[in-house]
């Protein structure tokens, strides 16, 4: 019997998603809560698990194919549907082989002369001008790896984007010299690779004692995501827990056993009974990221700036939702792509912009900057925070050009790729809180910019139309503005606009 695979159900003012990336073929084994597949939204990425062990036996929708809420993307069937996956387990891309690679790599590295080779430097990359320095991510090797040539090693963040440092030849993973969380310079030597090198004897040792422990939480990318997530929350160490499931991963079971356990420290050491009382009221102290650092130091400025406010409208989605409806089909065909809300969102604004240079202006110092072409930041979630790409000349972009580089700029901040230049410049931004519920909300101003605007949740309410109560999809409009460029008749001006031109989309094409 075969299980389908879904894509999960769609907030309402989203429209489609696209599959991202398989993390599975045909014919691999999978186990219960394993991830699958990412579905990405305009906004958020959404993880598709298996919902008991099985084998994949059909993936109907490739990646990069775009899909509604609720359908059906593969299927995974019972775990003897496919015995063929049985004669070549070498090739079965599980995640549990997928963390065994690097012991397996190990003794082929060590059938090879023991050699250390030359030293290879690990270096910052070069930083764009406007970046003074930089902080180490996150290193995803240690000493005495195994590395292969253009294998990532490390991530670089700055204050916007994160660079990946590659390895420049195989080898070994000698020194590390700056660990996570240290401030570097650009071309910095922060470690070195042995070229050709063989692993260090110890490292031997405890891989053929402990095999078992490898493969069961040597990295967190064995553990599914809501187990992940768990041990996250609870601020715990996966190396620490012993995991019962499969070839050893480590089960939600297994991680509500390890916090009921009774701390071995706290039986030994009387004086530490008053954290003992405390049972799983535990706390954890982190470091902000770089990023998380800069996001909060500039909304504090916008608002401790900027002479801000915000002006509300509503606007019926109707006329919107019904020309999607009418010309998806044949938009996808022609354009290679969905056609979504946010193309009609950027238009609008663009017209908006037009009509109201205030809004399109900056303060700096004492002058007003009035800029003469319309570039458009994106709010996008990603994994590390908050980031605003930016789509560029958008009054020459056609509506599928608005939808590719919308898709593009998310895909890239998903998987940590956007450049400075994505995130250079900007003369308004737009924002969609309402991918995630929010029915109403107050941005804030992405400086040096002068305003913002919120989309919202569609959602359906009771309104009047001529004399009678008709039932329409509505959406609140937020603008939030700095009221020291812009007044109130032209905040409300332009917000009035963008409600026009999206209720009669026909005008966007005409021009009126």
């Amino acid at each position: 019997m075969s299980t389908e695979i879904k894509v999960p159900v769609l907030p309402e003012s989203v429209a489609d998603a696209t599959v991202a990336t398989w993390h599975v073929s045909v014919g691999d084994k999978v186990t219960r809560d394993q991830n699958l597949v990412d579905i990405e939204t305009d906004k958020v990425v959404l993880e598709v698990v298996a919902q008991h062990d099985g084998v994949i036996t059909e993936i109907t929708q490739e990646e990069g194919a775009t899909v509604l809420g609720d359908q059906v993307i593969g299927l995974l069937g019972d775990a003897d549907a496919a015995p063929a996956s049985e004669d070549a387990p070498k090739e079965d891309s599980s995640t549990e082989e997928s963390a065994a690679t690097k012991s397996e790599d190990a003794p082929a590295a060590q059938s090879a002369p023991a050699s250390e080779g030359k030293e290879v430097d690990i270096k910052v990359p070069v930083l764009p001008e406007s970046v003074a320095d930089a902080t180490i991510a996150t290193w995803h090797v240690q000493a005495g790896d195994a590395v292969t040539r253009d294998q990532n090693l490390v991530d670089i963040e700055t204050d916007k984007v994160v660079l990946e440092v590659v390895a420049q030849e195989d080898g070994i993973m000698g020194e590390i010299i700056h660990g996570e969380g240290d401030t570097v310079l650009g071309e910095q030597v922060i470690g070195s690779v042995k070229a050709g090198g063989a692993p260090a004897a110890p490292a031997k040792k405890a891989d053929a004692a402990a095999p078992a422990a490898n493969e069961s939480n040597d990295s967190s990318d064995v553990l599914t995501p809501s187990v992940r997530r768990l041990i996250a929350e609870k601020g715990l160490d996966a190396a620490k827990i012993k995991g019962t499931g499969k070839n050893g991963r480590v089960t939600k079971e297994d991680v509500d056993t390890f916090l009921k356990a009774p701390a071995p420290a706290a039986k030994a050491a009387p004086a530490a009974a008053p954290a003992a009382a405390m049972g799983d009221r535990t706390q954890k102290r982190v470091p902000m990221t770089r990023l998380r650092k800069t996001i909060a130091k500039r909304l504090l400025e916008a608002k401790n700036s900027t002479a801000m406010l915000t002006t509300f409208n509503e606007v019926n989605m109707e006329p919107i939702m019904s020309l999607r409806k009418q010309y998806q089909e044949v938009f996808e065909k022609r354009h290679g792509i969905r056609l979504g809300f946010m193309s009609f969102y950027v238009k609008a604004v663009t017209e908006a912009l037009k009509r109201f240079p205030d809004v399109n202006a900056s303060i700096d110092g004492d002058d007003i900057v009035y800029h003469n072409y319309f570039d458009i930041s994106i709010a996008v979630s990603t994994p590390r925070g908050l980031v605003t790409p930016v789509l560029k000349d958008c009054d020459k972009l056609s509506v599928a050009e608005i939808e590719k580089g919308i898709r593009e700029l998310a895909l890239k901040g998903r998987d940590g790729k956007l450049t400075l230049d994505d995130m250079t410049g900007g003369n308004f931004t737009i924002t969609n809180g309402g991918v995630f519920g929010s029915l109403l909300s107050t941005p804030i101003i992405n400086l040096p910019q002068s305003s913002i605007l919120g989309m919202h949740k569609i959602q359906d309410r009771p309104m009047a139309v001529n004399g009678k109560v008709e039932i329409l999809p509505m959406m609140y409009l937020a603008l939030s503005y700095d009221h020291r460029i812009i007044d109130g008749k032209e905040s409300v001006g332009f917000l009035v606009t963008i409600k026009e031109l999206l209720e009669d989309p026909t005008r966007l094409l005409l021009d009126v």
